[in-house]
């Protein structure tokens, strides 16, 4: 008969433990709830990149524009301040326009008096026809009396040698012919130094219109300089970055404010791998960090001709030294549809968009946005 070994004195017999009837049937459910699970993870992570292309590698841009003088003048009116909207056509900076407006009244002048000094040119001319004329008729008559003359010498020569009539009387009629071709000559020497005359005087009317033109483009630009003191806006906006004050001595080409339109639009920076699924026209939706809850639908517009790399002011030099393959990123224009609160974006605002590259299944397009 065997030995049990009998507890120790003063200490309670430990009663067995229950064997666990659960065990393997709770595992079997824990794994299956674990892959239940990870199986709507995949599905939610991996299921919408079959439709929609997505990056968080995008911002907000607009086509914001520097206003800038064209002329050196001080400041003596600004309409607009830091952040007030404007419309297309309203006065927002005004220059001292005193010098201009002094530069435009000498101009005005210098055109009168080259317009005056050509009046005078073309009355000189018509004096001067009507000189041309009285010397032709003048000239006719000197012909007319010419021959007379060279008849009368005629009759006295004949006379003269048939005894009829004196030597003196010969003699006379012959200084007459020549004072005759002398008048003749005369006359023929005026006619062509007026008719001379006239040719100078239409050359300087053409001198005159010449410089009549070059006078009113003088009078064109001081207009203009004059009308540049008056900087008007171009399209609708909003004032940004604002540098000047009244009573400030501006430059041409110096910054005075950024004239941000209303119209935005998303710059996407897409990663190469994923630029074949990508089309102009597709739709995409953006997301805006600074507008939690909003939801924005637009369209693919443009894709860029180059990588972004490419056009910074390094570029990568692959061609020199080790060469470590990195993935880049190819700018994608995105046109947001306009709405109500598309007036709340501003540029640089990050975004998170994501291109609609196929129509998901009925029932499932929540997944795209």
């Amino acid at each position: 008969m065997s030995e049990q070994a009998n507890p120790p004195a003063g200490s309670p017999e430990a009663p067995p433990l229950p064997a666990p009837k659960y065990d393997a049937f709770t595992k079997r459910h824990a794994i299956i709830v674990l892959a239940v699970v990870l199986l709507i993870v995949a599905f939610c992570l991996y299921f919408p990149r079959l439709f929609v292309v997505p990056t968080d590698d995008a911002y907000v841009e607009a086509d914001t524009v520097t206003v800038v003088p064209k002329v050196p003048a001080y400041v003596v009116a600004l309409h607009v301040s830091d952040n007030t909207a404007f419309s297309k056509g309203q006065l927002l900076i005004e220059l001292d326009p005193r010098d201009y407006q002094v530069a435009v009244n000498n101009a005005v002048a210098d055109v009168a008096s080259a317009k005056a000094f050509r009046l005078s040119l073309i009355a000189q001319i018509d004096e001067q026809e009507h000189q041309v004329v009285a010397v032709g008729a003048a000239l006719d008559g000197d012909h007319a009396t010419l021959t007379f003359a060279n008849q009368q010498l005629v009759r006295y020569r004949a006379l003269s040698q048939s005894g009829s009539d004196t030597k003196e009387r010969l003699q006379s009629a012959t200084s007459g012919v020549g004072q005759r071709r002398a008048a003749v000559e005369h006359d023929t020497a005026a006619l062509a130094a007026t008719k001379a005359h006239v040719t100078v005087l239409e050359s300087q009317v053409v001198q005159a219109d010449a410089s009549i033109a070059a006078k009113q483009a003088v009078l064109d630009q001081a207009r203009l300089n004059l009308s540049y003191t008056r900087i008007y806006a171009t399209m609708d906006g909003t004032v940004a970055n604002r540098s000047v004050q009244t009573g400030n001595y501006v430059q041409p080409g110096q910054s005075l404010f950024s004239a941000v339109p209303r119209e935005v639009f998303v710059i996407a920076n897409i990663k190469e791998t994923q630029l074949g699924r990508i089309r102009p026209g597709q739709d995409a939706v953006v997301r805006v960090d600074a507008l939690p809850g909003l939801v924005f639908h637009g369209h693919v517009d443009s894709i860029q001709r180059g990588t972004g790399s490419n056009f910074a002011l390094l570029p990568p030099e692959n061609a020199t030294g080790n060469f470590v393959k990195v993935v880049q990123r190819v700018p994608v224009k995105i046109v947001l549809s306009p709405t109500r609160d598309t007036a709340a974006l501003s540029p640089g605002m990050s975004v998170t968009a994501r291109v609609v590259v196929h129509k998901p299944p009925y029932g499932l397009e929540s997944l795209v946005n």
